[in-house]
């Protein structure tokens, strides 16, 4: 049986409120737009998932992961590949690299920001070899 849509919202609502020290830290890095000026979510859901970290307008999901997902290897592939049909990019990040190494994980998420999703936006257009589609990036109206 599939959670309903006030139960998935109310548990996001729950893990806010119990966020770990690791999410903590991440999140005061992230809130705001001060990575990027990308606007993060945290504990968004995303069908029946309720993602650590969501950037809705680049399409990228961050999972933190602690030692419980080195049982869950499975499970967490399968939550990756629904993510990814519905067209985000999911970059996961240990606890300890998120505790040790803070500055490497915020750039690579801002590298991720910068990366123009290939898969989500092919054009008709060719390449300028003549080979293959040109992938555009989109261009935010001023």
């Amino acid at each position: 049986m599939k959670p309903s849509t006030d139960t998935i919202r109310d548990r996001a609502r729950q893990l806010r409120r119990d966020q770990t020290d690791v999410e903590s830290k991440l999140w005061l890095c992230l809130r705001a737009r001060q990575l990027s000026s990308a606007k993060f979510r945290h504990q968004y859901p995303i069908g029946p998932f309720i993602t650590d970290f969501c950037c809705f307008e680049h399409r990228l999901v961050l999972e933190i992961d602690g030692s419980q997902h080195v049982f869950q290897a499975a499970a967490d592939e399968r939550r990756s590949a629904f993510l990814k049909s519905r067209g985000y990019k999911v970059l996961r990040f240990w606890d300890n690299e998120v505790i040790e190494n803070i500055d490497g994980v915020l750039q690579q998420i801002a590298h991720a920001l910068e990366e123009p999703n290939l898969e989500a936006e092919p054009s008709p257009l060719p390449s300028p070899s003549g080979r293959g589609l040109q992938v555009e990036k989109k261009r935010n109206p001023k």
